[in-house]
């Protein structure tokens, strides 16, 4: 900017003063704050509102920082962004104020501090459509929040985790004793297994109950999302970036708890990054250089085997000590048969309220049936079976006929012994492969086709399963 004249210098010096007074005249209060956000000065109007915020005289007031001193301020944002808020509305314990702050510069355009002027007090009562929408505005905004905080809160208890077996009360126990504490839990077994709704658990139980609990899938996240969804992305940080920025789950879960669900498909590339936080406890958003503390609790899942995926160099050995402190392995649900018809039972009053429909019940025999099955999904395959049957029919008592693909799967394994004998002459990959067909056709079966959860319940990576498909078409036509 090129130099002005002195007598223009001399003139923009002379309408700042004179801008200065017709705002001290007109305001019905004005602050100035420093750029450390102290208050340097008030006028003799703000004085009239020290008594409303607590303070006997302006001694009391002048010289502190201005967000400790008056509630809702955002004058310490003006400062920093450099940006002017020209009409606002705040709201204290002073009363509600129509407020107007301009950020204050050096002749080399550097802010030193800001300008706040009370414009209106009561405002209620002379702008009475914008006070309206205002207050409109704040109910809804408290709407939403209690409404989020509802869906943050966790669904399930330990008691929630149905079944009196032993592997399920050793479970249960387990369960009990972590959340007690505040360390990270590791939960393992295999898709189905009820992993999630453990996780849920221990944080019910926990300290951090009422905070919030966060859950993410890591393998239902395309990996070039990962670090945003994770971390939180800067204002601007990137060409179509939302310039408010965004926060990352570990941002939305500070305080509460942060499930991580299918942690053996994180990329190595994220793994040093979320050590870190786990480690400090503070995270560096995309596109930032500033580091934000975070208080997060985490609870780890999988259904892969995170020491075969150390030692062949897939996944960090560092990162698995830090998740592997409390351990608790998830049992499958062929290890807790006794289990099975309490769970049916739960289920079947869960898809009747939720379908509707009058409540269903197992026969003898149908449960004698489904005791007989390996149950690759466990109860996530046992809940579609029963939905499946229980949608198909207007029958209140569901017996074998209700379920013809377990019947089938049943008839399946029961080979005779010259089935058997022959099977051992076969070559070993021809048997294999008769295997694996088998348990993607169940998988497909159970998932209804869906070839993500498929891939999912057996284990193996999508890429893989659409390998085998090709390899075997008969499969795909499965569900």
């Amino acid at each position: 900017m090129s130099a002005l004249p002195a007598d223009a210098d001399g003139l923009l010096k002379l309408a700042a003063h004179s801008m200065f007074d017709v705002f001290a005249q007109a305001a019905m209060g004005m602050m100035v704050v420093d750029r450390a956000h102290r208050i340097v000065w008030i006028s003799e109007g703000y004085k009239n509102f020290l008594p409303a915020l607590g303070f006997e005289d302006e001694a009391q007031f002048v010289g502190r920082r201005v967000e400790e001193v008056v509630p809702n301020t955002l004058m310490a944002q003006v400062i920093e962004t450099g940006r002017p808020i020209l009409v606002d509305l705040l709201s204290n314990q002073a009363g509600t104020f129509l407020v107007s702050r301009l950020p204050l510069r050096d002749a080399d355009g550097v802010v030193i501090g800001a300008l706040g002027l009370v414009l209106l007090d009561h405002p209620e009562s002379t702008m009475q459509p914008l006070m309206t929408k205002f207050a409109r505005l704040r109910s809804d905004l408290e709407t939403a929040r209690h409404q989020l905080a509802a869906q943050r809160r966790p669904k399930y208890t330990i008691a929630s985790f149905v079944g009196a077996s032993a592997q399920a009360l050793e479970t249960k126990r387990q369960a009990r004793r972590v959340a007690a504490t505040d360390a990270t839990v590791l939960l393992l077994g295999e898709t189905g297994t009820g992993k999630e709704l453990l996780a849920q658990a221990i944080h019910a139980a926990g300290a951090r109950a009422a905070k919030p609990f966060i859950a993410v899938n890591i393998a239902a996240v395309p990996e070039t999302l990962l670090e945003a969804e994770f971390f939180g992305v800067a204002p601007g940080a990137y060409t179509g970036a939302d310039r408010k920025g965004r926060e990352g789950k570990f941002k939305l879960a500070d305080g509460g708890t942060l499930f991580l669900d299918e942690i053996g498909d994180m990329p190595l590339a994220l793994q040093s990054k979320l050590l870190r936080v786990l480690q400090e406890q503070e995270l560096e958003a995309v596109g930032s250089n500033r580091l934000e503390r975070v208080d997060v609790r985490v609870i780890a899942a999988t259904s892969r085997d995170l020491s075969a995926m150390v030692a062949e160099g897939r996944f960090r050995a560092d990162l698995f000590y830090r998740l592997h402190v409390l351990p608790i392995r998830v049992p499958p649900l062929r290890e807790r048969l006794t289990d099975l018809e309490p769970l049916a039972e739960v289920l079947l009053d869960d898809i009747a309220r939720r379908s509707g429909l009058p409540a269903r019940s197992l026969a003898p025999d149908a449960l004698e049936l489904m005791a007989r099955q390996t149950w690759p999904g466990n109860i996530r395959e046992l809940r579609n079976v029963l939905e499946q049957a229980a949608l198909m029919t207007d029958d209140l008592l569901l017996g074998p006929r209700h379920f013809p693909a377990l019947q089938a799967q049943a008839n399946d394994g029961q080979a005779s012994p010259a089935r058997v004998a022959d099977d051992r002459l076969r070559p070993l990959a021809e048997q294999v492969a008769e295997v694996e067909r088998r348990a993607i056709a169940a998988a497909l079966r159970a998932t209804q086709g869906n070839r993500v959860a498929a891939a999912r319940m057996l284990g193996m990576s999508r890429a893989a399963l659409y390998d085998r498909l090709a390899r075997y078409p008969e499969l795909e036509n499965a569900a």
